[in-house]
């Protein structure tokens, strides 16, 4: 215990008679400390996009469980992602202009992704007899991407499908 006190007057001490060993340290590229820059971390748009990527490939071999356990976490990390970015994007307003921007161009690309894994879910669903579990998810597509959107279309076509609505879809007149 009485070797810390001197140690720590050492290394203070030290850093008045050596202020440019601080500035050493700093010269490394911040870049480097971008863990969450790393593709293989599941926090990103990267990710997400892989997952529905890997359910893909999941849906294709028919191996429906693995699929949607794939198009599950997308849809998990789209809605982290997208509350993430609204809450970044309320903090910064009036503050930094330049920083709810991005947030909100990283929002759009979040509801973007979450309405491709819930379009995805439905129609695993579909295709394993669970229909009935298709159909808030495809509501939510419309929802969040509105009904003249490629993907709120598409979500509508299949509740048409389904059986769930009765009127077809024909765009603006």
């Amino acid at each position: 215990m009485s070797w810390r006190i001197p140690i720590t007057v050492l290394a203070i001490s030290t850093s008045f008679f050596f202020p440019c060993v601080s500035l050493i340290a700093g010269d490394s590229n911040s870049y480097d400390y971008r863990v969450l820059a790393n593709e293989e971390i599941r926090l990103s748009l990267k990710s997400v996009e892989k997952l529905l990527i890997e359910g893909d490939k999941f849906f294709i071999k028919e191996n429906y469980s693995s699929a949607r356990m794939n198009f599950d976490k997308a849809r998990d990390m789209s809605k982290l992602l997208l509350d993430f970015y609204n809450d970044l994007s309320t903090s910064f307003k009036g503050v930094d202009s330049r920083i709810p921007r991005e947030m909100n161009a990283n929002s759009r690309k979040a509801l973007s992704l979450l309405s491709k894994s819930n379009l995805r879910l439905a129609v695993l669903f579909r295709k394993t007899n669970k229909a009935e579990l298709a159909v808030p998810l495809l509501v939510e597509v419309i929802r969040i991407s509105s009904a003249s959107n490629q993907d709120g279309q598409k979500a509508y076509q299949l509740l048409l499908e389904l059986g769930f609505v009765d009127t077809p879809y024909v765009g603006v007149k």
